[in-house]
C-alpha cells in the first residue's frame, strides 16, 4: 500500500479495506510506520515506535486492523515506556495494561508507538526538555498545541488518522484546533480511568481521541466508554452508537455564541472572523444562533485560583510518587523549571483550600447546567488566537510561581477549562482557517452533560456542509519524495 493511498483513507474507510480483503493489516501498518518516518523528523511529534504485538482479525471491530498511536502520559501498555515527558519517569516501563490499553485492543487497533506531550502534561505546548519541541505540520516554526500535541501533529501529517488524546484543560481540544482536526473531550465518567487512579485532576481530566474525520473519533468513543468495576462514578450509556449519530440530522438547535472569552482576553481578528463565519454556516442550516452571556459561578480570579490549587496538589502527589519509585530527587535535575514552580506551589495547598477548590468545581458546573438548561449548545472559539510560535510560552516564565503558570496557561486558552471542571462534553471542530496564513482555527462546541451524541450530529453535519478533509498541511505524508529522496 502506497503512503499516499494510506493517507487517503480515515480510521474507518482503512477497516473497510481490511474486512474486505483488499489490503491486509501488515501492509497498513507498513505504510503508517513509512509515513511515521517520512514526516517525524519535520515535526518531532512521536518519540518511540516498536514492533506492534496486535494480530486483530479484518471485520472484527469497526476499527480492527487500524495503525495507532499512544500518549506519553495516563495509559499504560504492558512492557512499554510511558514517560509522562520527564526525566523524572525516564525509562518506566509499564507492568501491565490500563483499561484503557486493553479497550483499544479489544478495539482491534494495531499500536506501534507513543506520542510526545510536555512534561506531566502541565503545558498547552509541547516542548518538553526531554525529547524537544514538537512541530506544527501548517507551520513548522510554531505550536502543535499540548498536552497532547504529538497526538495532534502526528494525525494532522498523515502518520495516522486517529490518535490517543487526554484532556485536562484542553489538552485535546487545543492541538485539534491548532492542526486542523477534530477532537471531541468526553462527559466526565464516560471512559474509565482505571485501574490506577479513579479520577486525574479530580475529574478535569478525560480520555478521547484526535482524528481527521468526525465519524472516526465516534467509531473509537464507541469502543471504549462504559465504566469499569470500582469506578466512582459513569455517565449512562447512549441509547444508540455514536457512529449512527454522525450521520443522523441534529434538527434545529438553539446554540448561544460566546464571543469574548471569560477573564477579559480579546478574541483576535482573524479568529474573530472564522467565528462570524461559522454562525453564518450554522443559521444558513437552519440553527438559531445567539450572542449568549454565560456565568461561571466565580470571578475569573477565583476559578484560576480553586484549578491552580486543585492541579499543582495532584501534580505534588504524582511527582512524589515518580520520585519514590525510582528514587531520584525532586529538583532542577528532574523536573523542568516551571513543573517544579507548579510542584512546590501544591506543595504549599491546605486541605482546606483543597476542599474549597471542590466546591467552587461544584458551582461552576451547576452554572453550566442551568445555561444548557435554556440552549442546546454553546459555541465559542476553541482558542482566541491563531497557533503561536514555537517559545511564545517560555517568555517571562522564569518569573511565574505556580499559580502565575495556570494563569498564564489559561489566559491563553480562556475558552476550555470551563467544560472539564463542570464535567461536560465539548469539540473542537475545523470549520474554517484563517485566509492570510492558511492556518486552521478551531471553534467549539459543548453541550450538556452526557450529550455526546447531540455534538456527533452536529458535527457530521457541518463536516457535510464545510468539508475540511482537502487540507492538507504543509508537511504531510501524502506528499510526493523531494527530488533527492527519490534518487
Amino acid at each position: 500500500m502506497r503512503i499516499s493511498e494510506y493517507v487517503s483513507f480515515d480510521a474507518v474507510g482503512l477497516a473497510e479495506l481490511m474486512a474486505k480483503g483488499e489490503v491486509t493489516p501488515a501492509e497498513v501498518e507498513t505504510a503508517a510506520r513509512e509515513a511515521a518516518q517520512a514526516v517525524n523528523p519535520q515535526i518531532n511529534a512521536i518519540v518511540e515506535t516498536w514492533p506492534a504485538d496486535d494480530a486483530p482479525s479484518p471485520g472484527s471491530t469497526p476499527l480492527a486492523g487500524v495503525p495507532f498511536l499512544i500518549k506519553d502520559i495516563a495509559v499504560s501498555m504492558a512492557g512499554r515506556r510511558m514517560e509522562l515527558g520527564s526525566r523524572l519517569a525516564l525509562g518506566n516501563v509499564a507492568a501491565a495494561d490500563s483499561s484503557l490499553m486493553l479497550r483499544f485492543r479489544r478495539a482491534g487497533l494495531v499500536t506501534f508507538g507513543r506520542t510526545a506531550t510536555p512534561e506531566m502534561a502541565y503545558s498547552i505546548t509541547t516542548e518538553p526538555l526531554l525529547y524537544g519541541a514538537t512541530r506544527n505540520p501548517w507551520n513548522p516554526e510554531r505550536s502543535a498545541g499540548g498536552s497532547s500535541g504529538g497526538a495532534g501533529a502526528a494525525v494532522a501529517a498523515g502518520v495516522v488518522p486517529i490518535a490517543h488524546a487526554t484532556d485536562a484543560a484542553g489538552s485535546l481540544r487545543i492541538p485539534a484546533a491548532y492542526n486542523g482536526l477534530f477532537g471531541l473531550k468526553p462527559t466526565r465518567g464516560r471512559v474509565s480511568m482505571g485501574p490506577g487512579v479513579d479520577e486525574v485532576f479530580n475529574g478535569l481530566a478525560v480520555h478521547g481521541s484526535v482524528s481527521r474525520t468526525v465519524r472516526d473519533s465516534a467509531a473509537l468513543l464507541d469502543q471504549i466508554r462504559g465504566p469499569e468495576p470500582g469506578d466512582p462514578y459513569f455517565a449512562q450509556q447512549p441509547s444508540r452508537p455514536y457512529a449512527q449519530e454522525v450521520t443522523r440530522p441534529p434538527g434545529p438547535l438553539r446554540i448561544g455564541v460566546l464571543t469574548q472569552a471569560w477573564g477579559g482576553r480579546r478574541t483576535t481578528p482573524p479568529v474573530a472572523d472564522a467565528l462570524s463565519r461559522t454562525v453564518r454556516l450554522l443559521e444558513s442550516l437552519g440553527h438559531r444562533v445567539e450572542e449568549a452571556e454565560v456565568g461561571l459561578g466565580a470571578d475569573w480570579e477565583e476559578f484560576i485560583l480553586a484549578n491552580a490549587r486543585l492541579m499543582a496538589a495532584n501534580l505534588a502527589a504524582q511527582v512524589d510518587e515518580l520520585a519514590a519509585a525510582f528514587h531520584r530527587p525532586v529538583d532542577s535535575s528532574t523536573l523542568e523549571p516551571l513543573t517544579l514552580a507548579g510542584y512546590h506551589y501544591g506543595q504549599r495547598v491546605s486541605g482546606a483550600q483543597f476542599v474549597a477548590a471542590l466546591t467552587m468545581r461544584n458551582r461552576v458546573a451547576r452554572s453550566l447546567a442551568r445555561y444548557f438548561d435554556a440552549h442546546d449548545v454553546l459555541l465559542t472559539p476553541t482558542l482566541p488566537e491563531l497557533p503561536v510560535p514555537l517559545g511564545t510560552y517560555a517568555e517571562g516564565a522564569e518569573a511565574l510561581d505556580g499559580l502565575g503558570w495556570i494563569d498564564c496557561l489559561n489566559g491563553r486558552s480562556p475558552f476550555t477549562l470551563a467544560f472539564n471542571v463542570a464535567g461536560v462534553p465539548a469539540m473542537s471542530v475545523p470549520v474554517t482557517a484563517d485566509a492570510e496564513t492558511g492556518l486552521p482555527i478551531g471553534m467549539q462546541f459543548a453541550a450538556g452533560y452526557g450529550l455526546e451524541g447531540r455534538l456527533f450530529r452536529l458535527a457530521g453535519q457541518l463536516e457535510q456542509a464545510s468539508p475540511w478533509s482537502g487540507r492538507t498541511p504543509a508537511v504531510w505524508a501524502g506528499s510526493p519524495p523531494a527530488p533527492e529522496e527519490r534518487s
